[in-house]
């Protein structure tokens, strides 16, 4: 299955431009299974997303985007997200002890909201974002290169905030997502893998890597 872990509805996140019904549109237009929905601090969208998804039969995951002291973390499996601001390694366990995962987004990014080489100390991480839609390729380069180091699954996704950007890149799941408990599951087990859109169809991260390279 291929799901886009890392959207922003408008709604809960003031950056975004795009309502959930366009999104699902989008979306099933580029062959996607499913969409992950993780709003700035918030799940706020879980009921209107479960309604949703039954009225246009389409899988929609809910997490959050969470910022922690050393930068963001997305969490999925937990039925709400802190009140408070954490340090990174508090989050994790805190995701952990509640059945969920805990994924560092865009951990190279320049702007205050990626982990960067903390990666490195952390403990309990279930996966790491080495496609990220907004981040430039030598940054998400970086990112493949810790996953690799660390032997942590590696994760794609568009990180969308306009509507042309939902499914640029996402994850593949091996075998069927029904539920959060099968995504979860998949990430921990590590049955996931990045891909990019291109020339109509998914490809592989290294597909992706070697023709950014080629540039």
């Amino acid at each position: 299955m291929l799901i886009d872990m890392h959207i922003h509805e408008k709604t809960y996140s003031d950056d975004s431009f795009i309502e959930l019904q366009e999104i699902i549109r989008q979306a099933r237009s580029m062959g996607l299974d499913g969409i992950c929905i993780t709003d700035h601090d918030s799940m706020g969208l879980v009921d209107k997303a479960a309604h949703v998804s039954r009225e246009m039969n389409f899988p929609i995951f809910v997490g959050a985007e969470v910022l922690t002291y050393q930068g963001d973390i997305l969490v999925f499996g937990v039925d709400h997200i802190p009140g408070e601001m954490m340090q990174a390694q508090q989050l994790i366990d805190w995701t952990n002890q509640r059945g969920g995962v805990a994924i560092s987004a865009h951990p190279y990014r320049k702007n205050g909201r990626g982990i960067g080489d903390g990666l490195f100390s952390l403990k309990g991480l279930a996966g790491i974002e080495g496609l990220n839609g907004s981040t430039p390729f030598h940054l998400n380069a970086q990112a493949r290169e810790t996953a690799l180091a660390m032997d942590i699954p590696l994760l794609g996704s568009s990180d969308a905030h306009h509507l042309e950007r939902v499914g640029m890149y996402a994850t593949r799941f091996e075998g069927r997502v029904r539920d959060m408990k099968d995504l979860t599951e998949g990430i921990k087990a590590g049955r996931v893998s990045p891909v990019h859109y291109t020339g109509g169809t998914y490809r592989s991260y290294d597909d992706y890597f070697h023709r950014e390279m080629a540039v």
